[in-house]
């Protein structure tokens, strides 16, 4: 066998070209754009935040790098307000594949007076100051998101790799044209860039990717019962967030989550889905994003979160 016929796959017998997997695709993709900042930025870093998006970026990065470890940290921006289960896995999983993860306490902020309680008690918001002086203070240049063009209109005009001014700022007009697979990572001193490598990735995507890798997943987003109370339309559970407020009766439901953050605006759906499969069954079927469904702080208006890239939110 020559060395062309080893690395290279021929057609089968009818002659038509061998078919590529969109979920191989989509890998492959991903994996491409982690090596690229590898190799052009000096301090990068994944936010995570536990969720299924951020955990299968975590996937993407080992396998990127494999046998050698994920080159750079996890930051996290912990509200005070996530739920338990999610803290529970972030932690099992930082130790069981040896991360360094980077902490950033909203709480800390409000401690200390440099941020204050909303009158409303969500703190989704108050995530950017921390996010900002967490990167400035750690000099990291290329911060890695699970942000998808599928989820909401202002994530659908970011670029894979998306400019952030000295202020971490967003400025949509500044997107730089990205042709083919080929990425612009200049930056100025202080600025950094955001890098989107499940861009092209949908939540069916997402699930079914989790589904051949069998990737583990806090146990939230799967059919579980528990105590909720009705706001504004969606399914909240009590926390240190507050309620049930007057008025809001507490029921037990059989629910799940489609996407895990500030336990004040995230919502569960009611949900027979016990199984990936049944998740995967569950999406399919559905006409609304994850966050359209259960997302409070994304209903404010419709720009509510282009405002908050803007102001340096992820």
């Amino acid at each position: 066998m020559t060395a062309t016929d080893a690395e290279v796959e021929l057609p089968d017998a009818s002659g038509a070209p061998p078919q590529v997997d969109n979920l191989d695709a989509l890998e492959s993709e991903a994996i491409h754009i982690f090596r690229e900042v590898a190799g052009e930025f000096d301090r990068p870093v994944i936010l995570f935040s536990g969720g299924k998006d951020s955990t299968v970026l975590v996937h993407l990065a080992r396998k990127a790098f494999w046998p050698a470890p994920v080159p750079f940290p996890l930051l996290h921006v912990d509200t005070g307000h996530n739920f338990p289960e999610v803290l529970a896995f972030r932690d099992a999983l930082v130790e069981r594949h040896d991360l360094r993860l980077v902490v950033a306490s909203v709480q800390d902020y409000i401690d200390d007076g440099r941020l204050q309680e909303r009158p409303d008690g969500t703190r989704n918001p108050l995530q950017t100051t921390p996010l900002l002086d967490a990167i400035s203070d750690n000099r990291f240049d290329a911060v890695f998101g699970g942000g998808r063009r599928d989820e909401e209109r202002a994530r659908a005009k970011e670029r894979i790799f998306s400019l952030r001014n000295a202020f971490g700022q967003w400025d949509p007009r500044r997107q730089r044209p990205e042709l083919w697979n080929l990425y612009n990572g200049r930056h100025r001193p202080g600025e950094h860039v955001r890098v989107f490598p499940l861009s092209n990735w949908t939540e069916l995507d997402i699930w079914r990717y989790i589904q051949r890798e069998k990737i583990e997943l806090p146990e939230i987003y799967y059919a579980h019962r528990r105590e909720v109370f009705q706001r504004d339309g969606m399914w909240l559970t009590a926390g240190p967030w507050g309620g049930p407020r007057e008025g809001e009766v507490p029921v037990v439901k059989t629910v799940r989550y489609r996407t895990v953050g500030d336990g004040s605006c995230t919502g569960a759906v009611e949900s027979e889905a016990y199984t990936v499969d049944d998740v995967i069954a569950e999406v399919a079927a559905s006409r609304l994003t994850e966050r359209g469904a259960t997302r409070a702080d994304d209903r404010l208006s419709e720009a509510a979160m282009e405002d908050r890239k803007r102001e340096g939110y992820f």
